[in-house]
């Protein structure tokens, strides 16, 4: 995937909806064009004093993470967006990326049952992701088996 692909589609992803909802689809769209798993995007507006947004996805191995958050952090610096803090590169089982409005989580399987913000924020509304995000064919989105051979969800 080239990297002006990449920053034109994250550009038209941009383009689609209001700040800061923009910002979380474009990195969500980065993240399943990595191949990220279980993506998912919280609105959490009308709780939280921190973001508005937080999404958590898992990458399978340290590399995978890394790219991906390399890939959010230069697209969005690209787009003149301020990356407040990163966290968590060295071991990458757990990476935070705060752009202020939104928090970026990238965990390691294991981490991410560990921790399970997933039940932290199940109560709040998630953003649908388009299926045209996904790189390839994205399976359903009510697929509960772990074991499936999709990489996607």
């Amino acid at each position: 995937m080239s990297n002006t692909y990449i920053a034109s589609e994250v550009k038209k992803v941009i383009e689609t909806a209001e700040y800061p909802k923009n910002i979380s689809l474009a990195c969500a769209w980065i993240i399943a064009h990595f191949k990220g798993l279980n993506i998912k995007i919280f609105d959490v507006t009308e709780t939280s004093s921190l973001c508005d947004y937080n999404i958590i996805a898992s990458a399978e191995n340290t590399t995978q993470a890394r790219a991906m958050v390399d890939e959010i952090v230069k697209n969005l610096k690209e787009q003149n967006l301020e990356v407040v803090s990163l966290e968590g590169m060295g071991d990458a089982d757990w990476v935070l990326i705060d752009m202020g409005d939104v928090i970026i989580h990238i965990f390691q399987e294991i981490s991410r049952d560990i921790f399970d913000l997933d039940s932290l924020w199940e109560g709040h509304e998630q953003i649908q992701i388009p299926q045209e995000y996904y790189f390839g064919e994205a399976p359903e989105s009510n697929q509960k088996d772990k074991s499936s051979t999709s990489n996607y969800f």
